[in-house]
């Protein structure tokens, strides 16, 4: 029996998910993948893009018996009820984009597979579709019960966690609780130890206003709930740092960590991108299974023209195969 395999799930099949998992049977892997997709998707955007690929159908069942290096691609299929063109999207398939999700992390959950990686799907289209779908993170938390995933995205020895994901910006301040900044942190130290296997990590926390709010004059949030919280971490013999200056928490000068607690999405992730956009890893923590991702969206206008860099994909499977300690 070989090692356990990844399961990569295609994501929105009118984007380039299917043709950066196709592109997968070309690179040297760490582990045997799976692919939950349609198999008469992959195969006609293997001709598409004019990868060589051999795709066979499997149940979940037949996943241990595969090992890495084979060029045929395994596929457990998924198949969607109406057309898929590349570019164009179309709500009625969005359920077979959910469902495959649902088997790949029941296949997680129960020991089939050692960890998810996901490639891109379009949250707007599965809202067309009538589901309430804020994104990967929130449906993955729903399907494993899990209180609070946290999002991280990683490139290289960059490491940036969100306390806030996908809010309007005008939301964030009432959002950011102490309650749930003392969740987040210590789910972020949590699996900085369990999935990174850090002993003892540090964490740098950015303050939500202009100059962490200098003193107040720029907003109360950072003395009044921040800094309280970093200081009870750190009463408690961890180490947590901040609240720090945004602008000086991602400089050399803010010193060593291991991860940056950014307070919302555009405060951690533009930096986070200019470094690594092409490399970079997003990781769900927080759930009980390791689940990687891509670093970028669907990317319509390349669909099925096979300019796709599959750069993320290839550094979010090796991640999880890296963090599934396999």
């Amino acid at each position: 029996m070989g090692r356990r395999p990844l399961v990569i799930t295609a994501g929105e099949p009118a984007g380039i998910g299917p043709e950066l998992c196709l592109s997968l049977v070309r690179e040297a892997l760490p582990l045997p993948i799976v692919v939950v997709a349609d198999p008469d998707v992959l195969r006609q955007r293997a001709v598409d893009t004019g990868i060589a690929v051999d795709i066979t159908e499997i149940g979940p069942a037949e996943a241990h018996a595969l090992e890495a290096g084979s060029n045929q691609l395994n596929v457990i299929p998924v198949r969607f009820p109406a057309g898929v063109t590349a570019g164009e999207l179309d709500p009625a398939n969005a359920p077979a984009v959910l469902e495959s999700l649902r088997i790949a992390v029941q296949g997680c959950l129960d020991g089939t597979f050692s960890a998810l990686v996901t490639a891109p799907l379009q949250k707007s289209v599965i809202n067309d579709a009538g589901v309430d779908f804020s994104g990967h993170t929130e449906f993955l938390a729903e399907l494993t019960g899990t209180p609070l995933p946290v999002m991280l995205l990683v490139a290289g020895d960059l490491r940036v966690a969100l306390a806030s994901t996908h809010l309007p910006l005008r939301e964030v301040p009432d959002y950011l609780t102490k309650d749930r900044l003392r969740d987040v942190l210590q789910v972020l130290v949590d699996d900085l130890r369990l999935k990174f296997r850090l002993d003892d990590p540090e964490v740098i926390v950015c303050g939500l206003n202009p100059h962490a709010g200098e003193g107040g004059h720029l907003g109360s949030e950072d003395d009044d709930i921040i800094r309280p919280v970093v200081d009870e971490f750190v009463a408690r013999g961890l180490r947590v740092r901040g609240p720090l200056p945004a602008d000086t928490a991602f400089t050399p000068n803010a010193g060593t960590r291991d991860a940056i607690l950014a307070m919302y999405h555009d405060q951690g992730l533009p930096v986070l991108k200019y470094a690594g956009f092409g490399h970079a890893v997003n990781v769900t923590l927080g759930l009980p299974i390791i689940r990687t991702s891509v670093d970028h969206g669907t990317a319509l206008d390349l669909a099925g023209t096979g300019q796709a860099d599959n750069g993320s994909l290839l550094a979010a499977v090796r991640l999880a195969a890296e963090l599934a300690g396999q």
